[in-house]
């Protein structure tokens, strides 16, 4: 089955061909530097970019793939969450091709999709259990298979990404800033003892991290010359102590996110394998953190390549393309649903 994959959920207007498990084709279009103006997305810019992008991408990834439209046999898009604005330049666009071509559509949860593209390059053994870590989610989930998440433990404020571009945002690093974190820190040995590892000595699965935000900021405070003025042309910043605030910080969400995963396993040792996807997941402190508490455990590690941590359609085409095969699709009723709100598991069943 080819199955196009259409991801908006933010501000990543990406479209993806996938066949058998094997990526035909894939186009992206990044809106980084104009949000990079306003310090994050905005999302009104973000909706009009996808509606303005969409069209021209689906024609260039056709292009590269050899294929006419007539050749797609199914529809995948990323229903949410995400930016509901985004979300339904995405939906519409799906909804259209899927009626046009006469090919049956099917809505993806885009934190799913994050975790299964993995699959893509190593085979994942389940029962797994899953960490999702991006700018505005941290979740925990015991996977069962490709269609059966149970969540575990969610954010209840902030998410790992979230506080580590706000940190970056408060020394007035550069947009995206957690990227700028990883790399400063990656020069020098963290200090420990700087940042808490907020919401730890809770016995739950669930995170908090405004805590963490909070102790930033007044470390901050305390030490304004870690504030860039502007960031050098063609470099990094040469400020002292910024790098070791940058290495200390993310090893306070990395730890923290150690310590929730171990608990997870501890709860569930019947889990063969731990999944770590979302653009933190290529935060190059956070991979080596939790390889090597799988290392000990006796767990397999499967964190995706970089190009597949970000949002992409990758994903959206492969998870969809075996929810297709599986005989799961929507109707042209379905919906989009926002950040913050629960995706129903409203899928019709076709018989095999």
């Amino acid at each position: 089955m080819i199955c196009l994959g259409i991801e908006t959920s933010c501000d990543e207007t990406a479209l993806a061909l996938v066949s058998e498990g094997r990526v035909l084709g894939e186009r992206m279009a990044s809106q980084v530097e104009l949000h990079a103006l306003f310090g994050g997305v905005v999302p009104e810019l973000a909706s009009r970019e996808h509606l303005r992008k969409a069209t021209s991408l689906f024609s260039g990834l056709m292009a590269d793939a050899g294929l006419a439209p007539v050749d797609i046999e199914g529809v995948a898009v990323a229903r949410g969450p995400g930016l509901l604005g985004s979300l339904l330049v995405g939906m519409n666009l799906a909804k259209g091709l899927a009626q046009g071509l006469g090919v049956p559509l099917v809505g993806v949860n885009h934190l799913h999709a994050h975790l299964m593209v993995a699959g893509l390059e190593r085979e994942i053994a389940f029962p797994a259990l899953g960490l999702l870590i991006s700018g505005g989610h941290t979740h925990l989930y015991l996977i069962r298979s490709p269609f059966d998440f149970e969540l575990l433990g969610r954010t209840l404020d902030d998410a790992a990404g979230e506080a580590l571009d706000k940190a970056a945002k408060l020394v007035n690093l550069p947009y995206p800033g957690g990227k700028y974190i990883d790399i400063l820190g990656s020069t020098v040995q963290p200090d420990d003892t700087l940042f808490p590892r907020p919401y730890t000595a809770n016995p739950g699965l669930d995170f908090s991290f405004s805590g963490l935000k909070s102790a930033v900021a007044r470390h901050i405070s305390q030490n304004p010359h870690l504030r860039l003025p502007a960031l050098p042309d063609g470099g990094l910043p040469d400020i002292p102590g910024l790098p070791l605030f940058c290495a200390s910080i993310n090893s306070a969400v990395a730890d923290t996110l150690r310590i929730k995963t171990e608990r997870a396993a501890d709860q569930h040792p019947e889990a063969r394998t731990l999944v770590v996807a979302g653009g933190v997941a290529a935060n190059s402190m956070i991979r080596r953190v939790l390889g090597r508490m799988c290392e000990e455990r006796g767990l397999a590690c499967v964190l995706p390549s970089a190009g597949l941590c970000t949002d992409n359609a990758v994903m959206v085409a492969y998870l969809g393309e075996m929810m297709l095969r599986a005989g799961y699709r929507h109707g042209p009723e379905v919906t989009s649903i926002p950040r913050g709100k629960a995706i129903p598991l409203d899928f019709l069943k076709m018989p095999g």
